[in-house]
């Protein structure tokens, strides 16, 4: 009896502390400046024509979720499947931009285009969300200079070098090497993003290109959506040498939520996709190409319906990893919502946030050091790239 009482007594107590955590987590997380540096939403806005300035049903992102979970800055990216040619890229990249603007101009008073850093501290100083637009791969700018000015001109901030696939001037971490790293004028490509203040990042690249960017670039550069190898052995994830090296560089690494990044497990099932997706090649056009992506989301949500292995401890595990390694101001949130096959359970949308927050809490981290993971960090990236 006396033993039951004490069970009891220890749980109860464990569930009070719980809960004086997670107030405070909730506390945090709502004053945190709260960047997350890659997400796919953008894709839901031009192929489901999706409302997120209502909650919901479905996915991982929308305007009341952003605020449940504190992330008050988000870095929207406009990503055109590899196997879309150069100019269709552009045609494509350019859609994803008027989805967005029909989102700034519907909810004016939520959500607002960020182009600064006082910008992103003004807007979210205004209790709105502020929008960061990114590209998600070179092949984007169809190996055009002006294109990647023209884009910067719209308000884009940030460019993914390559996706899944190399490209003619730099090689993929998920694709053959067709060149050893960057070419020259993938080099040009570096120096101009950092002439027109435009961030470089490196998540989906080589690690020869990783490191041939960092040689050619004079500025920060971050990996927006990207995990350490040491956790799971995927190419898209950074080795210790890798978070090092950014890190003498001054740049961030966005901590990705996909449990293939967390998970060794689920890291050898996102292999298994990847290289399915590295054979698509519809060789089409226009409309008949916009069909032919549409019907590949509507898969890729289908097999989204599984949960991997990898939990929000999984999350706060990397980011010590990283904390140790890179150490505490070259880590944030990248989480890559609405883009990966599964999440880690305790994060299956945005508006769970606090329950990390609440981890980090647990494992010593002060409310300063969670204000730089949750975005301190990434402005700083911003503000000396971009300009304040």
């Amino acid at each position: 009896m006396l033993r039951t009482r004490m069970t009891a007594s220890l749980l109860f107590m464990a569930a009070v502390c719980h809960g004086q955590i997670m107030e405070q987590a909730r506390r945090i997380q709502a004053g945190v400046l709260g960047i997350d540096s890659h997400n796919d939403t953008a894709q839901r806005l031009l192929i489901e024509n999706v409302d997120i300035g209502n909650r919901l049903p479905d996915g991982q992102v929308d305007l009341p979720r952003l605020r449940a979970g504190g992330i008050h800055v988000l870095f929207f990216a406009f990503c055109a499947p590899d196997y879309y040619p150069g100019p269709e890229a552009v045609r494509r990249t350019l859609d994803m931009r008027d989805a967005m603007q029909k989102v700034f101009d519907k909810y004016p008073d939520q959500i607002e285009l960020a182009t600064s850093a006082r910008d992103i501290e003004r807007i979210v100083g205004d209790k709105k969300i502020a929008a960061v637009l990114t590209v998600e791969g070179g092949n984007q700018i169809d190996n055009d200079l002006a294109v990647l000015r023209m884009y910067r001109k719209l308000g884009i901030l940030s460019m993914t070098l390559t996706h899944f696939r190399s490209i003619d001037w730099a090689d993929s971490s998920t694709d053959e090497p067709k060149h050893n790293g960057l070419t020259e004028f993938g080099k040009q490509v570096v120096r101009e993003m950092n002439a027109i203040g435009m961030i470089v990042d490196v998540s989906h690249v080589s690690d020869k290109t990783f490191y041939d960017t960092l040689e050619a670039s004079s500025k920060p550069v971050i990996a927006s959506h990207s995990s350490c190898r040491s956790m799971s052995d995927v190419p898209r994830n950074m080795t210790d040498d890798m978070l090092r090296a950014l890190a003498k560089n001054g740049g961030v690494v966005g901590v990705n939520f996909a449990s293939g990044f967390l998970n060794q497990e689920d890291g050898n099932d996102l292999k298994t996709r990847i290289a399915r997706r590295n054979t698509i090649d519809p060789k089409l056009s226009g409309a008949e190409l916009d069909q032919f992506a549409a019907n590949e989301m509507d898969r890729k949500l289908a097999d989204h319906a599984q949960a991997g292995l990898a939990t929000f401890e999984d999350v706060a595990t990397c980011i010590d990893h990283i904390v140790k390694v890179a150490g505490i101001d070259h880590v944030g949130i990248g989480s890559d919502f609405d883009g990966v096959p599964s999440l880690p359970r305790g994060l299956e949308d945005v508006s769970k946030m606090p329950l990390l927050t609440g981890a980090l809490l647990r494992r010593g981290y002060t409310e300063q050091d969670i204000q730089k993971i949750m975005g301190g960090n990434t402005l700083r990236v911003i503000r000396e790239v971009v300009g304040y």
